[in-house]
């Protein structure tokens, strides 16, 4: 703060008033060819930028410090500081240097956070860049998602639980809360996500309903079908406030808010996205779900995939419609071909649409969009003529915009320069005042030597020549002995020694249009081009309309290249309670597994009546856990309207998918694995229903053995006896006595992982078959991973110990008796059954050490290295 009480100079007054509005961004200063940043900005840039920090005058005796950078490096060092987490304000010169003689007028003209930023070099082309609000009541919520890349704003509302699953499953680069609310906020989403606090009044229905009518230019938004939802709009009422913070005005490519209907969406809340690692695999060098099924080609596509999984379908229909298209093209080859021959170019419409709206269309990008247009044609033909009616609603909709099309193709040139200030963006033809001031600009010597040889030519001088100077412009220079053949209508400008030197109203006029025809040029593309993308913003909602069903065209492309690729087949969806899976496999695991080693497939049969819940045991790394997650993956796969890895499928349609995998610490929270795995649980027994499928696995390792089986056996029995839903369940255990509970609970029964013991070594089989299995083999596994021999050895004397002590009720010697016969951290070597070992061991028992000379000892040592042959 004294900094800028002790400030002197204009600019620095005039820095410090528009950085006191953005106290909490990284104010970019424009000054001349440079953004600069001052005092404790400028240390965190060169520290973020790795850029020089030096020092500016400010005012006598003072300074402060200096970290710039050059303006056309703006797309390089911007997303840097974006993706080190700072909001970033641009602040650029809103005049002409040279038409002012004071100070420059400066204003920001963009503040830049992570979830509003539009820069290519910021976002990932084949995810969204979602920006999303939160309002929170007591018990529910509201929260709606912008991505102002595409133009896409959805909005939902529900319990706090439902709201926590949206925000996992669309991932929003930053969050926006009441800031009066922020301990309700953190305390039921934690504190992961980039956040940043409103006030109060905007999260306000009134406030809301203003900005969105404002916005719509409606009079209700009943024609959005979301005016029910007061906490979802007033979610999406925040949004378009912080997008005025933020200074985004051009927003006309917001053209509807959709409500994502939670009734049309399988439930998939955090812990399963995790779990199920759909998007980002739990191990360093693994692969998601999404990085095995995603054969899109165009970024869209890509990201319309990435929300069919975090969203799949539960109405069968739908999701017939989806596979009835992938297997057309799975029929007709040669028609998938085609359509991806013209979705390559396409690219990402989505986002070039986006630019139009607000004004950033670079003339690369117009022909790009031009290309992506004429490409729109023959995919909507080809649509069309296919025997597919979802197909041929397709390219009925499709709109190739065809005036558009054939404006930019006219207008602009074949291969434009990235940047409109480059010249040579429109088209020869397109205006007759630009096409003459490039003939000056651009073959002025042509026209100056055609003047020169007439001018020549008609007043017999010869040696007459047309030159130019900066004192007078363009001249006639005439030798003397020429001068008397000069016409009357030349004006003498200048005399020298040998020459006299004339102007005539012809150069005059060629020299004021040829000096300024460059400007011109520059000035007339500039307004043509702006006329241009003005015209494409009216092709805005056909345009993104295009890009919604490209897309999905996209993405149903990518699932019958993918179905070919990995002999997957179609489902059988329908409204049953069974899910039934004949050779199932783990679509992520079977693509990594070493060349020449196939997959074990597995059969899986879960119904409502006769087997409700299956209690899988068997050793670890038997794959319990691989055939508990490919059920949920090949059930997921099956709703988003893909084929399947398995050789037969028919899926009853869940509701919900919950897992409960694996043990994770929650340390920073202060919460144990134990406690994890029991917040995980209660969530899933509180909200399962008819419908769900639930995945547990090893559940209760957190706690004492015996407290561990008393809480699994009562989850179980619970999910079992639960007369309102009869939840699908798959629960892995090392707690063999859970085998017990078949005996009482007729819709449980016991399944094991099964291996074979050759030579007491342990050979995984990896195949579901049925009854329990009560070893677990965890010491063959213990061996296998390279356990010191002694360690494996004394726990299996432990083990023998232990089993004899549970068949006989009591422990055959005291549990003292038991410890006192342990290794140490140095391991002895005298529990080895080698007799010159024990020889040795005998001989040092016998010793009295107490009486024992130095002589003596030696001795013994000397006896006992004869005794070992050394």
């Amino acid at each position: 703060m004294a900094k800028e009480k002790a400030v002197q100079t204009p600019l620095m007054k005039q820095y410090y008033g528009i950085k006191d509005k953005y106290p909490d961004a990284i104010l970019l200063f424009r000054v001349g060819d440079f953004y600069e940043t001052f005092s404790d900005d400028a240390i965190k840039v060169s520290e973020i930028l790795g850029i020089t920090l030096t020092r500016r005058a400010n005012g006598a005796a003072q300074y402060v410090e200096l970290a710039g950078f050059p303006h056309h490096a703006l797309d390089t060092y911007l997303p840097k500081l974006v993706r080190a987490g700072q909001r970033v304000a641009v602040c650029d010169q809103l005049e002409d240097p040279k038409m002012t003689k004071t100070i420059v007028k400066r204003g920001v003209t963009e503040l830049v956070t992570p979830g509003v930023a539009i820069n290519d070099n910021i976002l990932e082309h084949r995810e969204n860049n979602f920006l999303a609000a939160v309002h929170l009541d007591s018990k529910y919520g509201g929260i709606a998602f912008l991505d102002l890349s595409t133009g896409e704003f959805l909005t939902a509302e529900g319990t706090h639980e439902h709201v926590e699953k949206l925000l996992s499953g669309f991932k929003p680069k930053e969050v926006l809360y009441e800031k009066a609310k922020k301990a309700q906020f953190t305390e039921i989403f934690g504190s992961k996500n980039y956040v940043y606090p409103l006030e109060d009044w905007v999260f306000t229905a009134d406030a809301a309903d203003d900005r969105l009518l404002k916005h719509f230019e409606t009079k209700s938004l009943k024609g959005f079908g979301v005016h029910n939802l007061k906490y979802g709009t007033i979610a999406a009422g925040a949004i378009l406030h912080y997008l005025d913070l933020t200074q985004h005005h051009q927003i006309s490519h917001i053209t509807s808010l959709s409500r994502i209907e939670e009734e049309r969406y399988v439930w998939l809340d955090k812990f399963t996205i995790r779990n199920l690692e759909l998007f980002q695999p739990v191990n360093e060098g693994g692969k998601a779900l999404i990085d095995i099924i995603d054969k899109t080609i165009t970024p869209m596509g890509s990201r319309m995939l990435k929300r069919w999984v975090a969203l799949p379908l539960k109405d069968v229909q739908p999701i017939k419609d989806r596979q009835a298209v992938v297997e057309y093209f799975f029929r007709e080859p040669e028609l998938r071909s085609n359509l991806e021959n013209h979705l390559r170019p396409i690219g990402d419409l989505e986002r070039l649409v986006s630019k139009v709206a607000a004004g950033r269309l670079t003339p690369r990008e117009m022909v790009q969009l031009k290309n992506a247009l004429g490409n729109v044609a023959p995919a909507k033909e080809l649509c069309q003529q296919s025997e597919n009616e979802v197909l041929q609603h397709i390219g009925e909709q499709l709109n190739p915009c065809r005036s558009l099309f054939e404006r930019i193709h006219k207008e602009v040139s074949s291969d434009p320069p990235s940047q409109i200030n480059k010249g040579g963006v429109i088209a020869e033809g397109v205006s007759e005042e630009l096409d003459e001031l490039r003939s000056i600009a651009y073959s002025g010597k042509d026209y100056l030597n055609n003047l020169q040889k007439r001018e020549s030519e008609l007043t017999g001088i010869p040696s007459l020549k047309i030159a130019f100077n900066n004192v007078f412009g363009y001249y006639i220079e005439v030798r003397n002995t020429h001068k008397d053949k000069v016409p009357e209508n030349w004006i003498r400008k200048q005399t020298l020694v040998n020459a006299e030197r004339y102007i005539t109203e012809e150069l005059k006029e060629y020299e004021s249009k040829i000096l300024g025809a460059e400007e011109k040029i520059l000035a007339l593309e500039t307004q043509l081009y702006a006329q241009l993308v003005s015209a494409a913003g009216e092709f805005i909602p056909a345009i993104q309309v295009n890009a919604t069903l490209l897309a999905r065209l996209d993405c149903l492309i990518g699932f019958s290249v993918l179905a070919a690729e990995n002999k997957y087949i179609r489902p059988d969806i329908n409204d049953s309670d069974e899910i039934k899976i004949s050779a199932g496999r783990h679509p992520v695991i079977e693509k990594q597994l070493p060349p020449g080693e196939a997959y074990i497939p597995n059969d899986v049969c879960l119904n409502n009546e006769k087997q409700q819940i299956i209690i899988i045991t068997g050793p670890n790394m038997a794959g319990k856990s691989a055939l508990l997650r490919q059920t949920a993956l090949i059930v997921l796969m099956a709703q988003t309207g893909s084929f399947v890895p398995a050789e037969t499928a028919q899926i009853g349609v869940v509701d919900k998918i919950f897992t409960r995998v694996g043990a994770s610490d929650n340390i920073s929270q202060g919460e144990s694995t134990f406690m994890v795995e029991m917040n995980e649980a209660a969530s899933i027994l509180n909200n399962i229903s008819d419908r769900s499928l639930v995945l547990f696995d090893e559940l209760g390792r957190g706690t004492s053995t015996y407290d561990g089986i008393s809480i699994a056996w009562s989850i179980v029995e619970y999910i079992h006896e639960n007369k309102r839903a009869l939840a699908k369940t798959l629960f892995a255990t090392h707690y063999h006595e859970l085998n017990e509970m078949a005996n009482t609970y007729k819709r449980c029964k016991n399944y094991n992982v099964s291996v074979k013991e050759v030579d007491n070594k342990v050979i995984f089989l990896r195949k579901l078959v049925p009854g329990g299995s009560n070893h677990s083999f965890g010491i063959h596994v213990a061996r296998m991973a390279g356990m010191p021999k002694s360690v494996v050895k004394r726990a299996d004397d432990i083990l023998k110990e232990l089993e004899d002590t549970h068949r006989k009720g009591q422990l055959s010697k005291p549990v003292g008796e038991l410890a006192k016969q342990r290794e140490g951290f140095q391991l002895s070597f005298f529990q080895l059954d080698d007799p010159v070992l024990k020889q040795i061991r005998d001989r040092i028992a016998s010793l009295d050490i107490n009486n024992l000379t130095p002589m003596d000892a030696l001795n013994q040592l000397n006896e006992i290295k004869k005794i070992a042959g050394l």
